[in-house]
């Protein structure tokens, strides 16, 4: 099974979902995003993806004390997008504890600075994600157009040294109406040795066992944000994670303690 990894989206500090990328379509799941990520952790998450929505639009870094409480607080990997567009936003998120540094605007503004990124930190602890909406690359938390197809813009970052990408069809996100499985198999056909996390559209086990199935063109976990949130698997009703103050949030489960990535992770 693909790796499932849960999403925190983060705007004005709290636990939100964007409908389609629209910051105007946005529903607020959670006060509380240090209490999320552990609740998450308890049921077994191995790594969390966290978004700064605030930042990735430039409206400053008004989550920063938040990331850095949850990056402190868990015993798994975190990896953080948003906003992260020079060399010092990249040591500063990796100081504050966050495992893997995620761009996107950067990369295609500042190519240069994805390669220098990975030759200071590793193609392990800095990936690029690709927010597309119709095949082209969006930029500014998805809200303009680069003109780049998401395809040849992989392959050229991939050229640069990327060995994994977070794949985001922008109008899947936040649907729960499936993953656009074609696009992730077209990705993975004209990439080489990249590996790609698929996000954007699950809204059940069925769409889980769809993702697993694009193995072979180097799809290997998938984030998931919406629907977990909404409940959508029969796994979670064991958890009641709407009551949480019935969970013991500190006793975390038994995933194991910041495994040690393989290296074609």
């Amino acid at each position: 099974m693909a790796l499932v990894i849960p999403a925190i989206d983060l705007r004005g500090g709290r636990c939100v979902q964007l409908h389609q990328g629209d910051y105007d379509d946005e529903t607020i799941y959670f006060d509380d995003p240090v209490k999320m990520a552990k609740l998450w952790r308890v049921q077994n998450a191995k790594t969390l993806h966290m978004v700064d929505l605030d930042a990735a639009r430039g409206e400053g870094e008004h989550n920063r004390s938040v990331i850095e409480e949850v990056c402190s607080t868990l015993d798994i990997p975190v990896q953080l997008g948003g906003g992260i567009r020079t060399m010092d936003q990249v040591e500063t998120a990796l100081e504050m504890g966050v495992y893997r540094v995620i761009l996107g605007t950067a990369a295609v503004r500042n190519p240069g600075l994805v390669e220098a990124a990975i030759d200071a930190f590793s193609a392990r602890r800095v990936v690029v994600s690709i927010d597309a909406r119709d095949g082209e690359v969006r930029t500014e938390g998805w809200t303009e157009g680069s003109g780049l197809d998401a395809v040849a813009f992989a392959q050229n970052m991939e050229r640069r040294g990327v060995r994994r990408f977070v794949y985001t069809d922008i109008s899947r996100d936040g649907t729960m109406e499936g993953p656009n499985i074609q696009a992730y198999r077209t990705l993975g056909q004209h990439l080489s040795e990249a590996k790609i996390t698929a996000s954007g559209g699950v809204g059940d086990h069925e769409d889980l066992l769809a993702i697993e199935a694009l193995e072979p063109y180097g799809v290997d976990s998938v984030i998931v944000g919406t629907a977990l949130y909404e409940n959508r698997f029969p796994c979670q009703q064991f958890w009641a994670w709407q009551d949480t103050d019935t969970v013991d949030l500190d006793a975390f489960s038994t995933a194991s303690l910041r495994p040690e990535p393989s290296p074609d992770e």
